[in-house]
């Protein structure tokens, strides 16, 4: 744990030299190295404006999309409900259009209030 916590700090140069001092086994370092929920962290979802997405956000389109394999266009000013948003994507959310669970572009969305 004390790995993990230095790491996140290396742009200083303190915990550098104290990585540097740390002896760990090779699997207690790989395990150490492979802290998922770092990355999950760096994933940012944003808008067409900037504006940052969270789930459970409600977003419009501001542009016609054509839904490949459904079949149908969602039109510019749909509103999308409760998304989801792609754990390793930050391009990418999901919601329901027509009924119908799709993956958006974030760049055709903008948040609403």
């Amino acid at each position: 744990m004390a790995y993990r916590m230095l790491t996140r700090l290396r742009d200083e140069a303190w915990p550098q030299e104290l990585i540097d001092m740390l002896y760990l086994d090779d699997d207690t370092l790989g395990w150490a190295e492979s802290d998922s929920s770092q990355a999950e962290d760096d994933v940012v979802h944003k808008d067409s404006n900037g504006a940052v997405l969270s789930p459970g956000d409600s977003v419009t389109l501001i542009k016609d999309l054509l839904v490949k394999g459904a079949g149908f266009t969602a039109k510019r000013g749909t509103p999308v409900r409760n998304i989801s948003l792609v754990a390793n994507n930050a391009e990418h959310i999901e919601g329901r259009v027509n009924g119908q669970q799709i993956v958006i572009l974030t760049q055709f969305v903008k948040r609403t209030k």
